[in-house]
């Protein structure tokens, strides 16, 4: 059976066998490109206050450095800068506007001068790191997120800590 299997692929004892590697080249090289793709060289460093204690999130997705807005339970923090305070859960009645009950006055007003800072970079114009305290209301990040938004910066990115 094994000299008729030989005879019927003319196979023939000294012939050399040869590896075709174009292919396995081609999967590799897509595979690298795939993983330079995906791989993230550069951080981002996240300063939270003592009195902030972020949601936990399963979430893998890497961070791209932005304007930074951090909510506790005591004050709303652009960069560093208080801007307005909280008291019990909320944001004070004297940061808020009286005609609109969502919109921040004191937030709105810091928001535009960081706008038409030139010195910022166009793709990190429009966009916020939002660090906001777990036990705070979503009816307190709705107003943030809403004057943030009509100061110029509609894509808000909260931030989380990895959990398990």
């Amino acid at each position: 059976m094994g000299r008729k299997l030989k005879k019927d692929l003319n196979i023939k004892n000294n012939s050399s066998f040869t590896l075709n590697i174009t292919s396995m080249t081609d999967m590799f090289t897509l595979m690298l490109v795939f993983l330079l793709q995906n791989f993230a060289a550069t951080s981002v460093e996240i300063k939270t206050d003592a009195d902030l204690a972020l949601p936990t999130s399963n979430s893998y997705k890497n961070p791209i450095m932005s304007l930074q807005i951090s909510v506790s339970k005591t004050g709303i923090k652009v960069g560093e800068k208080l801007v307005a305070t909280i008291n019990n859960r909320d944001i004070a009645s004297t940061d808020i506007d009286p005609q609109d009950t969502n919109f921040i006055q004191p937030l709105f007003k810091e928001l535009q001068i960081i706008a038409q800072d030139p010195n910022i970079k166009k793709d990190e114009k429009n966009q916020i790191m939002l660090q906001a305290d777990q036990d705070l209301p979503y009816q307190t990040l709705r107003k943030i997120m809403y004057t943030a938004s009509m100061a110029g910066f509609p894509q808000v990115k909260l931030v989380t800590v990895l959990g398990n």
